[in-house]
This record gives C-alpha cells, structure tokens and sequence, in this order.
C-alpha cells in the first residue's frame, strides 16, 4: 500500500435528540498523542458535558485503533463512531463526540443513531485527502553538502520531519512508500552521506 485516505482539516457537526445535543468533532491525526492533545482541549471545553465518547484509527494499515463508549451502554457510542471512519475508508483520523443529556433516555438504538448520524455528519463537512505512505530514513552529513541532499530529498518528493543543522548535519525524512527503492539505490551517488531505515 503507497497511499492512504484521511480528512484534509478539522470540522464538526451537531445532532440533537429529544433534549441531548450531540456535538462531533472531526480531525486529523499522526499519533495517539495528537488524539490525546485534542480529547483533552475537548474536555476543557465542555466541562459540563456527561460523554466524550470518540474513535481513531492510526497507521497505513489500520491495525492501531481504538473506540470508547465513555460510560455509554456498551457498543453504542465509540463502534458507530468507528464504523463511520471506517465506511469512508479513512486512517490517521479520529472523531470525538461530546454528548449533553437532555433529560431522556434515548435507549441503546437511538444512541446508535445519533452517534453514526453526528459522525458521518462531520466527516463529510471535511474534503478527504489522498496521502502517501511514509517510510523514515535518517541521514546525516557534512554541512557543505546540505544544497545537494536538499535537491536530492525534493527530486523524491520526501518530506523533512526533523532536522538539526550544525557543521554536521542531521535530518530525518519520510520517503513516499512508491519512491522508496529509486530513494534506497541512488543516495549513494551523493558521497559522505550516511543513511539509516527507522
């Protein structure tokens, strides 16, 4: 797999249900400490709130995931959350639903209903993104050779994640999955360069 789907940028949406307002908040994700950052600037947000329930999935293969119902009755929150990301084919991307009780109860169905309902919701309020799958390679060189190592990490259109510059320099890139052999086999043209797989 070269490439994979995922929201462009946050969005959210609203649903209400006799009394309960349901808010979704829709965004893109690298980590599960990004999803941390956001779930908790979310509960800061809506402190008087008796539900952040959410879902994620991470990764180009989708195996890292998770999905909470928050004290919900089991299955009927943080599952249709997922089931909405996944029904869009989506990765690196999560969905926090912050729920404000409205004095009845809506039974496990309608929990059901009005937590896909706000989550498809926001995720088609955000355009879908195709993104490359990215392998991480450190490299490391004398500072003379920056201009050419800088040609060469555009002309494979990888993407600089960290880099420290001194007279010896460090950066660390993500290779697009589909350039990653042309990557491997001609950074060795460039003498005086170290490279290394993450």
């Amino acid at each position: 797999m070269t490439h994979y789907n995922t929201i462009e940028k946050p969005s959210q949406a609203e649903y209400k249900d006799r009394g309960s307002r349901f808010l979704a908040y829709a965004f893109p994700i690298q980590s599960v400490d990004d999803f941390k950052k956001e779930l908790k600037v979310l509960k800061d947000e809506h402190p008087k709130a008796v539900h952040h329930c959410f879902a994620y999935r991470l990764g180009s293969d989708g195996t890292n995931f998770r999905a909470s119902d928050d004290g919900e009755p089991s299955g009927s929150a943080g599952k249709p959350i997922l089931g909405q990301i996944d029904s869009k084919g989506l990765t690196n991307t999560a969905v926090v639903v912050v729920r404000y009780f409205g004095g009845t109860l809506l039974g496990v169905p309608g929990l059901i209903t009005a937590y896909k309902t706000v989550s498809s919701l926001a995720l088609q309020l955000t355009p879908i993104v195709e993104k490359p799958v990215l392998v991480s390679y450190e490299m490391q060189f004398d500072y003379t050779l920056m201009n050419e190592v800088m040609i060469f990490v555009k002309r494979y259109h990888c993407i600089v994640l960290a880099n420290e510059m001194q007279l010896f320099c460090r950066i660390v890139v993500g290779v697009p999955k589909a350039e990653e052999i042309h990557f491997t086999d001609r950074i060795g043209d460039i003498h005086g360069v170290e490279v290394r797989k993450l």
